[in-house]
């Protein structure tokens, strides 16, 4: 057999600064507007904090439904990009037109479902994560009304991600940035009672988040009628589907979409265990979970640029060029995964000092802090390779296999055990409950050396 020489990162002539200018162009935004989501979370989980831990943990085991439902909704856009990003690199705007008629499609109906759920069965659901009685009732509270904002969120969350895959990112950052002032500001007014307002607590920090997600699709809407001159939304593909690209589609998208369901439901395993372990370990993981959710938002910035990026250069047909991208990528997610997790430990003191929480609590807290000091870096590696490198090629399905057996199979399983069974303390249980992310990282690295994920899966539409 004949030896064919692969070209070295020399060959290709890489102009590198131009590389990470590039880079830094859709990272910054997409880690502001992660920064600006995290915000949203963080107004209610602080503000909500100084009324008390019941309320507290009400909205945060509320918001588990909705994290599940934005999970499908992040499969939907994700399988998306797989198709969008290397259409764009073809600039075929008429199928990306296509692809987001149907991300559009899906998602309202998905919330439409979410929504009658919370409307009709606000405590059962709650009550899945939580045997104590005033934090369902709480929960419950916030449920119903939060729950009117699930369409709205539908239609801004799958229209914003593709426009990421396009490279349209500044205008998801403007919207979400208006976004978080109008829920600070009437979350602010309604949950503490000001300006001759009726203190509404936690019902106020309900209002105040659907009050945002109606700004945020009216601001995409009006964007998408008058400034989008590229990418249209329109009727006929929301209504007709074009039965080639839905074949495509369910091909490299249903498996992100079952994935990130998968991994949801896992994440909400985790909380409904720590759920059940009291109201003061349910505390102090609503807010280790903000701060991880903080020290990632560069991270996750990292890992869309690297599906955007990536998947352009294959949709181009440069795959070599993408191979040595995609080595650059690797090494700045373990980069930023380690500031992220040093981030954490610094940051730890200080929101423990701000908030109202019991003794126990406090304590929880600086053991749970601890511990996602060094899960971010592991979180941070797997997530730039799964929803990134991966998926950019079309490899879909590797994530959900992984997991399915490391989440379900290994940490979900034995934090069970240890919680229900052998009666474990509350930092052993998180600990095991954490360790998904650790195992991950071998494996990531052996399928990432196999290089299933280079290649052109476009058609001539």
């Amino acid at each position: 057999m004949r030896y064919i020489k692969r070209q070295t990162t020399n060959d290709l002539n890489i102009n590198w600064k131009g590389f990470y200018r590039s880079v830094f162009a859709l990272v910054f935004p997409m880690a502001i507007q992660n920064l600006i989501n995290v915000g949203v979370t963080a107004t209610d989980v602080f503000m909500l904090g100084r009324v008390g831990e019941k309320v507290l943990s009400g909205s945060s085991l509320a918001g588990q439904i909705q994290f599940i439902m934005m999970l499908v909704f992040f499969g939907i856009t994700a399988g998306a990009t797989v198709l969008t990003a290397q259409y764009w690199g073809k600039r075929d705007t008429a199928t990306i037109e296509k692809i987001l008629g149907m991300g559009l499609s899906g998602g309202i109906v998905i919330a439409a479902a979410f929504t009658v759920l919370a409307l009709l069965m606000p405590e059962q659901l709650v009550g899945i994560f939580t045997s104590d009685g005033e934090v369902i009732f709480e929960g419950a509270k916030y449920l119903r009304i939060v729950g009117l904002s699930y369409v709205f969120m539908a239609v801004t969350q799958v229209y914003l991600n593709i426009m990421r895959s396009i490279e349209r990112v500044v205008v998801a950052t403007v919207v979400y940035f208006v976004s978080l002032l109008v829920n600070i500001v009437i979350n602010a007014v309604l949950i503490f009672g000001l300006f001759g307002a009726p203190r509404l607590e936690i019902a106020g920090a309900a209002i105040g988040t659907l009050c945002a997600r109606v700004t945020e699709t009216a601001m995409v809407l009006l964007y998408a009628r008058y400034q989008n001159k590229i990418v249209k939304i329109r009727m006929r593909n929301l209504l007709h589907i074009d039965p080639l690209l839905l074949s495509d589609y369910i091909r490299y998208a249903m498996p992100v979409v079952i994935n990130e369901l998968m991994w949801g439901l896992g994440t909400s395993a985790n909380t409904a265990i720590i759920g059940h372990l009291g109201s003061e370990a349910v505390a102090a993981n609503s807010v280790a979970q903000v701060a991880r959710q903080l020290a990632q938002v560069v991270v996750f910035g990292i890992s869309g640029a690297t599906a955007i990026w990536l998947g352009k250069t294959l949709g181009e047909g440069k795959l070599e060029y993408a191979r040595a991208y995609a080595r650059k990528f690797t090494v700045l997610s373990l980069v930023l995964g380690i500031m992220g997790g040093v981030l954490i430990l610094l940051l730890g003191p200080l929101v423990s000092s701000v908030l109202t929480l019991s003794a126990v609590s406090r304590r929880y807290l600086g053991f749970m802090f601890f511990v996602m000091s060094y899960f971010v870096v592991g979180q941070a590696f797997n997530t730039t390779m799964v929803c990134g490198i991966f998926r950019s090629g079309g490899d879909t399905r590797f994530g959900l296999v992984m997991d399915v057996s490391t989440m379900w199979g290994c940490s979900i399983l034995l934090g069970a055990a240890a919680a229900f069974y052998f009666h474990a303390s509350v930092p052993v249980v998180y600990v095991i409950l954490m360790s998904d992310e650790i195992i991950k990282m071998p494996i990531c690295w052996w399928r990432y050396r196999k290089y299933k994920w280079l290649r052109d899966v476009t058609r001539e539409m």
